[in-house]
């Protein structure tokens, strides 16, 4: 079924039909338009949120890239952007090969258009040119027929009438001999117009007009077959980016998969951990019996002669609180201001880097020994003698960085035999912080005889060995060298606590304390008893009223 032969009547309706299709393609490219424009806003929202959250520093410079966590949360960041950048694929493809192909075909297809129903207006006007020439030949053979049939009844009139003259017979004789010619003229050209206009019309509606509405019908078919492969496009420009987009999200998953708790907890260890020693017991001092009261070196706030210690800004102690405030230190070549196992780690880093350059001078020294012996083979080929500074500068780094070499393998052999020091005093340790007790406090006769009895001991223990009084934590030197400071308040001890580690004060059960110091987040406040002596205990065990 063609236009041409069913809707050889309906030229205005093939007008209205084929400018809505032309419409509905201009539509549909003005909608791929703007989802063009949206997806690439979707883009760059999604590459803004991606650079906010990417860390600022490089990997090898944030200690927090060595952990799985924040690699996956990197990789999923990663991941995102590539994502945008599909996004970005599929605008790009719907705005090349949906609106401007689209575009441009439409704009052929009006010109086109615009072709076909001209032509089909001049065939309208022809005919209807023809037809209005029928016309006025048909008027003028009747209004001839008319004149000559006048002409005819005149003529027989006069014939008739006894009073005419022979003159007036013969004129009106002539004059209807001539309509009557006149009348035969145009119907001989009426029939000849009716025949040219009938086979235009036939033409026409024919032939003419048919060709025109097929055409007509071929632009519209394929208009609709470039609209439907612009439908198409619109899920294949998705369908490209699929197996990116899911190798994205499978990305995605893997990182989320990669989490790894374990490794993380050892990665934290490996990062952070001092390899200090544990601090060891705090010696009790009897203040029960003050004339055989035996002096301890490790005791907190007594010096060796019994009086209580007054600090002030010449007096410091020998051993620091691990959890107080850190010194400002100042670094050294050896890194002998870092944690013993910080150290070890910062010294391999070093010796590792010296051996990198020493065997990238060694490799650099054999190249130039081979080129200057190529020289002194082949003398056009360079002067053997310009090598010799670069030779003896090779050399100078290489007797620069052995000496190096044997520095940091020193320092490194020293912090390593110190951690593993102090490695075994830690496992030859077994003291913790008690947990709050259920009873009360023991009987305080027990005390004083356990606290003879481990004076005695402390007393009888051999001098400690060389080095063993130098500070363990050497970065807490600020703590406890203010001048004495006012209470901020005070506490009541709801449990009992026997101060066991470095740095603590022992308190009673119901004992009223001075509070010297909040908590600062750690679980620990400075306290001070009446009796004296200060130190820290646990923040749980107290009920503290502010002044």
């Amino acid at each position: 079924m063609d236009w041409g032969t069913e809707l050889w009547d309906q030229f205005e309706v093939l007008e209205r039909h084929t400018q809505w299709g032309l419409d509905l393609l201009d539509r549909y490219v003005k909608f791929v338009k703007e989802r063009t424009e949206v997806e690439q806003a979707y883009a760059k929202q999604l590459r803004s949120l991606v650079k906010k959250y990417m860390p600022k520093r490089p990997g090898k410079d944030d200690p927090e890239s060595k952990f799985s966590q924040q690699q996956s949360f990197v990789q999923i960041l990663q991941e995102v952007n590539d994502f945008a950048g599909q996004r970005e694929l599929v605008a790009e493809s719907l705005s090349v090969h949906v609106c401007l192909e689209l575009a441009k075909y439409s704009q052929e297809m009006k010109q086109e258009r615009k072709m076909h129903f001209q032509e089909g207006r001049r065939a309208q006007q022809q005919l209807e040119s023809g037809f209005k020439q029928l016309e006025n030949s048909k008027r003028k053979f009747e209004r001839d027929c008319r004149e000559a049939e006048k002409a005819a009844q005149t003529a027989e009139r006069l014939d008739q009438d006894i009073n005419a003259t022979k003159a007036d017979v013969e004129k009106a004789k002539q004059q209807a001999h001539l309509r009557s010619h006149m009348a035969e003229e145009s119907k001989n050209e009426y029939a000849a117009q009716l025949q040219r206009f009938n086979r235009d019309q036939a033409h026409f509606y024919f032939s003419q007009m048919p060709q025109i509405f097929n055409k007509l019908q071929d632009m519209d078919e394929r208009r609709a077959t470039h609209l439907g492969a612009g439908y198409r496009l619109l899920s294949e420009a998705e369908l490209q980016v699929v197996p990116i987009i899911a190798k994205c999200l499978e990305g995605m998953t893997v990182a989320a998969d990669a989490v790894d708790a374990k490794n993380d907890s050892r990665v934290l260890i490996e990062l952070h951990k001092s390899g200090f020693a544990r601090p060891g017991d705090v010696e009790f001092e009897d203040f029960s019996q003050p004339m055989n009261r035996v002096p301890s070196d490790s005791s907190l706030g007594t010096p060796s002669d019994g009086r209580p210690e007054l600090r002030g800004p010449g007096r410091s102690r020998a051993k620091r609180w691990p959890f107080g405030k850190k010194n400002k230190t100042v670094v050294t070549e050896d890194f002998s201001h870092l944690p013993p196992e910080q150290q070890r780690k910062r010294l391999q880093q070093q010796l590792e880097e010296r051996n990198r350059e020493l065997q990238k001078e060694i490799d650099q020294r054999e190249a130039l020994k081979k080129m200057k012996d190529v020289y002194e083979k082949t003398p056009q080929m360079g002067d053997p003698a310009s090598l010799e500074p670069r030779i003896t500068e090779t050399l100078n780094n290489i007797e620069r960085l052995k000496l190096e070499v044997q520095k940091y393998e020193a320092w490194l052999a020293e912090a390593e035999s110190r951690v593993l020091s102090n490695r075994g005093d830690t496992l030859g340790r077994h003291t913790r912080p008690p947990d709050p007790p259920a009873s009360a406090p023991p009987d305080s006769s027990s005390n004083s005889n356990n606290g003879s009895q481990d004076n005695k001991e402390s007393s009888e223990e051999p001098p400690p060995e060389e080095g063993q009084e130098a500070p363990i934590y050497t970065e807490f030197d600020e703590d406890f060298e203010e001048e004495p400071a006012s209470p901020i308040g005070h506490c009541v001890a709801i449990y009992h606590f026997e101060g066991s580690s470095e740095g603590t004060i022992s308190m009673a059960e119901g004992e009223d304390l001075s509070l010297m110091e909040e908590d600062k987040g750690d679980g620990w406040t400075r306290v001070r008893r009446k009796q004296g002596g200060e130190g820290y205990v646990p923040t749980s065990y107290l009920r503290v009223t502010l002044n």
